[in-house]
């Protein structure tokens, strides 16, 4: 049987010999190999299969206006738009099964483009001088990119470089081959959360949802975990979405680096799934824990969570913009949106007796909410915390409801 294709992509006029060394190893290993040049000024050792005038003439651009700009990152951007338009296309009419990008800061800044086009389950592979860098913005990243530092490459090839290319190719061509997937029989439910210390929801939701005969991804919510959330949502992956954990897009509007991007909380409306919506978490905001804190969340209290990762608590109101958020979010969607708010507490370090225990603030939050929802947006306010079974059976309830009317459909 043929073996897995591998587009491999970089400028072939100044990177020839290294890709030529990613596409022999990915042959010497049984692979196929594809190859996109997106060189702008040279042209390289010999054809490639799709042209640096393709992958400008896909952006409906060319060479001529990129070269005739007088600009290397207006030229590359020409370049970056027509790799990301035929790359997404060759894929839909199959003709590779995963992608391998090469570059400095010119080619990353690509190489994040095109793996943004393609869909999350697609092994993406990028190879860079930058990998890992804060120079990588997580909202340019591909919610399934994998990253490897080409180390000692950024002229010409050598034995510290050929270690990492190879690697690369070896990892691009065994997850083709491996990869299962997203092709599940049974509707898929997308749901989102923190580590059960925080939210345990669930726990509980998911095998009751199982036993209803339908397949549930539960996301962790920081970062990028919902930004693969939002990436298959945007797809129509979902059936429907258990989004009960939204402190992402709190995250997102102060300033946070650890954020899902600016349309949290709407890919989901966008393609008209069905959405049970709840503001877990929505009193934090997650910053690094291992950097020095902001001075702007110096003065709040804030729960270290670990090394890695630290809460900040809002003050009001910072919490008046999250609730506001939300409803201009939820506003934007074209599907059924029930809005679930537990009276008791959004996180369970917020039950009472707990340390972030702050009743006057969830009940102005909820008055904040319920003042700026759209008509669109179902309320359901429930006497209990969110991380009671009592919270579980009604969101259960609303989903049996959806299901009986064929709002929910299997």
């Amino acid at each position: 049987m043929p073996d897995k294709k591998i587009l491999v992509i970089g400028t072939y006029d100044t990177k020839n010999d290294e890709l030529d060394f990613l596409a022999d190893v990915i042959r010497s290993q049984g692979g196929l190999v594809v190859t996109m040049d997106v060189s702008v000024l040279g042209d390289p050792d010999k054809p490639a299969d799709y042209s640096k005038h393709d992958v400008a003439e896909e952006g409906l651009s060319s060479i001529a206006a990129a070269t005739d700009s007088g600009d290397e990152n207006h030229a590359m951007q020409i370049m970056a738009k027509g790799a990301a338009l035929l790359t997404a296309r060759l894929f839909t009419q199959g003709v590779f099964d995963g992608v391998i990008v090469l570059g400095g800061t010119m080619g990353t800044d690509l190489a994040l483009d095109v793996c943004l086009a393609l869909p999350l389950g697609v092994p993406k592979y990028i190879v860079s001088t930058v990998a890992f860098s804060p120079l990588i913005p997580a909202e340019r990243l591909a919610a399934d990119t994998q990253m490897i530092l080409w180390a000692g490459g950024l002229y010409g090839l050598n034995a510290v470089c050929k270690a990492s290319l190879s690697q690369a190719a070896g990892a691009v061509l065994g997850a083709a081959r491996a990869v299962v997937k997203l092709d599940s029989k049974k509707p898929l439910i997308g749901m989102t959360s923190l580590g059960k210390s925080a939210l345990r929801y669930m726990v509980w939701l998911k095998p009751a949802l199982e036993e209803r005969g339908y397949e549930v991804a539960v996301f962790h919510a920081t970062g990028m975990g919902g930004r693969a959330f939002e990436s298959l949502a945007g797809q129509g992956a979902f059936t429907c979405v258990f989004d009960l954990c939204t402190q992402e897009l709190g995250n997102f509007i102060n300033g946070s680096n650890i954020s899902a991007g600016a349309d949290r909380l709407t890919n989901a409306g966008q393609t008209g799934t069905p959405q049970i919506v709840a503001p877990g978490c929505y009193d934090l905001v997650d910053i690094v824990g291992w950097q020095p804190i902001p001075e702007k969340w110096s003065a709040h209290s804030k729960h270290e969570h670990n090394r890695l990762l630290t809460s900040v608590v809002l003050n009001e109101q910072e919490r008046q913009l999250v609730a506001r958020s939300h409803s201009e979010q939820l506003a934007k969607a074209k599907g059924p949106v029930a809005l679930l708010l537990p009276g008791h507490g959004l996180g369970e370090w917020d039950r009472e007796g707990a340390d972030l225990h702050d009743k006057a603030g969830l009940d102005h939050f909820f008055e904040i909410l319920l003042a700026t929802l759209p008509e669109n947006v179902e309320v359901h306010s429930v006497d209990c915390h969110i991380n009671d079974e009592v919270f579980v059976e009604h969101a259960l309830r609303v989903f049996d409801d959806w299901c009986a009317r064929g709002i929910i459909v299997s």
